[in-house]
């Protein structure tokens, strides 16, 4: 697969593309604890993807992978944050409910349109209120490069794609061009 474009090898990996309808429209949540199986089985099937993914291409600033991605319409992602031995972590049901005011404007790129890369504005810190499977409510603070990642997964959940939050007149760079300017998040 070295030979074709990031974005078909993505796809060949069974990732949904940026044309999907599905990648533009707010998934369904899930009725926890009574779709706990359910929920249990969409995460399930993005860490093996992940896995998948991962033994083809590495990626330096951690990972995410959002249910519509692998056309699941169902509001559950995951991320692998970049430090090593760091837990992966599972997102149900998300939301941002605060936000740092202070932001700033970092390189990002998408499974779902891999050939390029999108400087996008992102809060420094946001607090997400989501749920386990059993149902019970959790709230935490995410931060810096691990606040960009979850952020941008919960856009996928909500319909958004990265070029969503772009300023306006700037637009992706192909991954080539990128690679030479590239630099690495803060933590």
């Amino acid at each position: 697969m070295s030979d074709a474009r990031p974005s078909d090898t993505m796809r060949a990996l069974g990732v949904v593309q940026a044309e999907a309808s599905i990648l533009h429209q707010p998934t369904r949540p899930f009725d926890l604890p009574a779709e706990q199986e359910t929920a249990k089985q969409v995460l399930d099937e993005l860490f093996a993807a992940a896995a998948r993914i991962g033994q083809v291409h590495p990626f330096a600033k951690g990972m995410g992978l959002a249910a519509p991605q692998m056309g699941i319409d169902r509001a559950a992602a995951i991320v692998q944050p970049a430090e090593p031995g760091a837990a992966p972590i599972a997102l149900l049901n998300p939301r941002i409910i605060d936000r740092f005011h202070e932001t700033d404007e970092q390189y990002e790129g998408c499974l779902s349109f891999f050939d390029v890369r999108g400087l996008v504005p992102r809060s420094l810190s946001i607090t997400v209120e989501g749920n386990n499977l059993d149902g019970s409510t959790t709230v935490t603070t995410y931060s810096q490069g691990l606040a960009r990642l979850i952020h941008h997964e919960i856009d996928h959940l909500d319909g958004h794609l990265y070029d969503d939050r772009m300023r306006e007149g700037v637009t992706p760079i192909p991954v080539a061009e990128y690679r030479q300017t590239g630099s690495a998040w803060s933590y």
